[in-house]
């Protein structure tokens, strides 16, 4: 059968490209680390609408008058909501001088919402994060190998870690911000991930019953179509979830546009890894299984 792409013989260049991604990403991280927001870090949010147009310099002037300097201030909403973040703790004399600062600039329609997070929790929360992710990636590898084989499970433990890391690498090399919903987001994507992979790895159990595998080009004839009789599914699936994230980024509120990114990120990654490295992936295991068939012993 000629295939439009054939996915196990380009399966090389498959890895060079997610090799190059995720060695960028480690680089990025080693050199720079994550942008951590103030869930994970010990400091202080402090979200402030003003009910009027407000750009971003008099918004830094406002501060600067209440004797306070946020390391980032974002501009959202309507452009009447600021979103202010700061290294340190802030006492309440502080948050109460800044707020009544942008009362006198813009008078009483001023609201505050004030998230302050100590060193302490900032560690437990981050920690728990990763203890969430770590579990969830043990109990899919549990499910996938007792629903169909080990080489199942390998190929697609690994094939959702490299989703997952993907959407750090992204956050790594752009500086974005990493808090608690961007942990929700790389969990949501190890769960599309596997059932797209699920979906794949399905339809090749099923041909398997019908086919006898006796070289590497059945096996790789297999996969193919396994593949390709499931995109069309997959596709259409990855896409329904991509135009509700996308959404998400363009209509939704500031706090959620980091989370809606990181959505489409794991998203686009997880329709790409499980077409171009989960079923190559398992085309290295099976195929060593039919190689040492063929070994007579001496």
């Amino acid at each position: 059968m000629d295939y439009k792409i054939d996915f196990i013989k380009n399966r090389k260049k498959f890895y060079i490209f997610s090799l190059a991604v995720t060695v960028l990403g480690l680089i990025m991280l080693v050199v720079s680390g994550l942008n951590y927001g103030v869930d994970f870090r010990a400091g202080t949010s402090m979200d402030i609408n003003v009910g009027q147009a407000i750009d971003r310099a008099k918004a830094d002037q406002v501060f600067k008058d209440a004797g306070v300097e946020p390391s980032v201030v974002t501009i959202g909403g309507n452009s009447d909501r600021i979103s202010a973040r700061f290294d340190n703790i802030l006492p309440d004399a502080t948050t109460k001088k800044v707020k009544d600062t942008f009362v006198a600039a813009f008078g009483d329609k001023v609201s505050q919402e004030i998230n302050t997070v100590s060193p302490d929790m900032a560690v437990e929360l981050r920690n728990k994060a990763l203890i969430a992710i770590a579990i969830a990636s043990v109990a899919i590898c549990i499910y996938v190998t007792i629903r169909f084989e080990w080489r199942f499970a390998i190929a697609s433990i690994i094939a959702i870690l490299h989703d997952a890391f993907v959407v750090i690498s992204f956050f790594a090399i752009f500086r974005l911000e990493v808090n608690l919903p961007f942990m929700a987001a790389v969990l949501t994507t190890i769960g599309y991930s596997i059932n797209d992979k699920i979906v794949i790895f399905d339809r090749v159990r099923e041909n398997l019953r019908f086919t006898k595998l006796k070289t590497s080009d059945d096996l790789s004839h297999l996969l193919n179509d396994s593949i390709w009789q499931t995109m069309s599914r997959n596709i259409n699936t990855v896409l329904t979830v991509l135009v509700a994230a996308v959404c998400l980024l363009i209509f939704g509120s500031e706090s959620i546009k980091l989370f809606a990114l990181a959505k489409i990120i794991g998203l686009s990654s997880g329709a790409y890894s499980s077409i171009c490295i989960a079923g190559p992936l398992y085309y290295y295991f099976k195929n060593k299984a039919i190689g040492s068939k063929k070994k007579v012993p001496a």
